[in-house]
């Protein structure tokens, strides 16, 4: 569309300037908040990441034994119930791992070895960090997304929609004065015809 160079449209790019640089600072704002929220999300996945690791690297001696052993242990462990909650983080929705219920089979203490409790206490621990590594990565996930469209944002009122508007009201403020200056002109020159004797020297 082109821009009309006029008074009012003056005013409008005045108005839109003023909305932008306003709303520019809260939106940034907002950005780096989600960003911090996603750098705090990538630590903490990394850190469940981690605590995986290092359970399964503490427990190489009870693996062993149960590589050797003839033992049923199938469906030992299983989550009955697990509760996923979400929350609202700056407009992006975001799961929180909650309650977390385990059902273990039953079985008897003296037919089963001594490291079957060991087994059954690390199987609920690997389960609860496992959840809540995937949480973390469906929240890193969303939380990439967010910053990655609201960064997008940020750029176009900066770098594109604030510049536009500036841009616009010089140009329509040159044409403006040059038209002020024209129309002064041309009643100068009015004036003259009508009066031309005004315009001719006196000669003495």
């Amino acid at each position: 569309m082109a821009l009309a160079l006029n008074k009012s449209s003056l005013k409008q790019r005045r108005d839109q300037l003023s909305l932008f640089q306003r709303f520019l600072p809260s939106l940034d704002l907002k950005r780096q908040q989600l960003i911090a929220d996603l750098q705090r999300s990538r630590r903490l996945l990394s850190e469940s990441e981690q605590e995986i690791k290092a359970l399964l690297d503490s427990q190489r001696g009870l693996f062993s034994l149960l590589g050797a052993s003839e033992q049923d242990l199938s469906d030992l462990v299983s989550i009955e119930e697990r509760t996923v909650k979400e929350e609202n983080v700056l407009g992006v929705r975001l799961p929180v791992v909650g309650e977390v219920r385990f059902r273990v089979k039953e079985y008897s203490m003296l037919a089963k070895p001594f490291w079957v409790d060991f087994l059954v206490e690390m199987l609920q621990t690997m389960a609860t960090l496992k959840l809540r590594h995937d949480i973390e990565q469906v929240r890193v996930t969303r939380l990439n997304g967010a910053v990655r469209r609201i960064t997008q944002r940020v750029n176009l009122f900066d770098k594109v929609l604030i510049p536009q508007a500036e841009k616009d009201i010089h140009r329509i403020k040159i044409h403006l004065a040059d038209t002020e200056r024209a129309a002064v002109v041309r009643a100068k020159l009015a004036k003259t015809k009508q009066n031309p004797k005004a315009a001719t020297p006196r000669t003495v």
